[in-house]
């Protein structure tokens, strides 16, 4: 059995009658996307797809910065900027 990793599920059948109201209606969560009873896709709100990928953004540079803390600084005047 699939696993669902949303409290809404709508049909693709629903979301093609009124795609505006399960949005509103999620109040900012994922919807699932069904269609024949599986899991095709998930759906989020722009603001909450936006955060998602600042966070992972966030994820990428704190793994630069963890491969980084073995380097040695180099000197640089603020004229050589």
């Amino acid at each position: 059995m699939q696993r669902v990793e949303a409290e809404i599920a709508v049909s693709v059948s629903d979301l093609k009658k009124n795609p505006t109201a399960i949005v509103d209606g999620a109040q900012g969560s994922a919807v699932a996307i069904l269609n024949h009873n599986r899991v095709m896709a998930y759906m989020v709100p722009a603001e909450t797809y936006e955060a998602m990928m600042d966070a992972l953004d966030d994820q990428a540079l704190v793994e630069i910065a963890k491969a980084r803390t073995g380097e040695k600084g180099v000197p640089v005047g603020l004229d050589d900027l």
